[in-house]
Order: C-alpha cells, then structure tokens, then sequence
C-alpha cells in the first residue's frame, strides 16, 4: 500500500505561514523555511510585548503624573500617597490624562490632596 501524505493540509499550512510573513524582507516572505522561522520569531515577540506593552505605558502615566504634580512642589509618590490617604480613587491613566489635557482638573485634584 503507498504512503499516503495529506498534501492540501500540508499546502494550507505553509500558504498560512507565507501569510503571516507577508511584507517581511527578502527571502523571508517566500521562502518556506526561513518564513517559518521568522513567522515563529515574530509570534514569540508579540506575545512578550502584549505584557511588555502594559507595563510601558504605566511608566509613562508615572512619569506624567510626576511632572504634572512637580509643578505644584509635589513629588510623584507624596501626591500618590496623599491621594489614597484622602481615599480619592482614580487610577493612572486617568490622572496621566489629566496632568497633559486638562490641567486645571488636574490642579483641582492637587489643591484637595494637599
């Protein structure tokens, strides 16, 4: 009896990957082997940067916070600390929002906590 290979199955799932790589460089894109390492490569990295992405814009809310709260001769963990002492519960990205848009909201928020 002859070896039976599944061959559309084998042909959908390389066209799947040449999908994926579409729009990478060179012999990335066409290539089937160095598609799939690369396709494999740019999985893994979407995967750590979906966390990665979380915890860079934390960071920036912070810095954003500290710079909208050093304006008022407070720092960045004074105001935070102040902020939940008074049981005022917003969180960082939307005081961030409001130390760059709106600062008068801001300034408002910074005279309660002090």
């Amino acid at each position: 009896m002859p070896r039976s290979v599944n061959a559309v199955a084998s042909r959908a799932r390389r066209k799947k990957v040449l999908k994926q790589a579409k729009g990478y460089f060179g012999r990335r894109k066409n290539v089937w082997t160095v598609a799939k390492n690369a396709v494999e490569k740019g999985l893994q990295y979407q995967y750590r940067d979906r966390r990665a992405r979380k915890r860079d814009f934390r960071k920036l809310w912070i810095q954003r916070i500290n710079a909208g709260a050093r304006q008022y001769g407070m720092s960045y963990s004074a105001f935070m600390g102040k902020l939940n002492a008074k049981g005022i519960d917003i969180n960082r990205k939307v005081l961030a929002d409001l130390a760059m848009n709106e600062p008068d909201a801001f300034k408002a928020i910074v005279d309660q906590v002090k």
